[in-house]
């Protein structure tokens, strides 16, 4: 199955919710590396991370039944900005675990961390900055999205390396 085919499945017929999860629970997905991943250096290609990574946060919402409750809002997930950084190559057949977190938020970005490890191994490690809009009603405010879910009423700190990079990339809210 192709890795867009996998995000379609994770997406509109998402896996069951998982008991007890809440917004701010680690999510995990696990994947092994095909044969149409590879690249012509037979090692997985940068782009299909980031497939691996939409595949992640699409679980991630899974795991809360959060397009229950998405889905008649008419909102949905996108990224603002992303960085990422590769550590090691996966090989064909080799397991990938895709870990995904909140880290915390502003009025309007959500920020997340994504990492993929093979066993104990670091392979990469992304940045994201998701946003939520609204199909009738454009931009959604990550405060409210965090109600939704039942997350906390007031954001955790950044951690230093992500609040310089949402500055440096120009996510980070300004108040004007």
């Amino acid at each position: 199955m192709t890795r867009q085919i996998t995000l379609a499945r994770a997406t509109f017929l998402p896996r069951k919710p998982r008991p007890g999860f809440t917004i701010m629970d680690t999510s995990i997905y696990n994947t092994r590396v095909r044969p149409g991943d590879l690249d012509i250096y037979v090692h997985v290609n940068n782009a299909v991370y980031l497939n691996m990574m939409d595949t992640g946060r699409a679980h991630f919402i899974a795991d809360l039944d959060g397009y229950r409750l998405l889905n008649p809002r008419g909102w949905y997930p996108v990224v603002a900005a992303s960085s990422v950084v590769y550590k090691r190559s996966l090989l064909l057949g080799q397991s990938a675990q895709v870990r995904t977190r909140i880290v915390g938020w502003d009025p309007r970005i959500v920020y997340l961390e994504q990492s993929i490890y093979h066993r104990d191994d670091l392979v990469t490690r992304a940045f994201i900055a998701g946003r939520f809009l609204s199909k009738r009603a454009g931009k959604v405010d990550a405060p409210d999205v965090m109600e939704l879910f039942d997350g906390p009423a007031t954001s955790p700190e950044l951690p230093s390396d992500m609040a310089g990079w949402a500055q440096a990339v120009g996510v980070a809210y300004r108040p004007r």
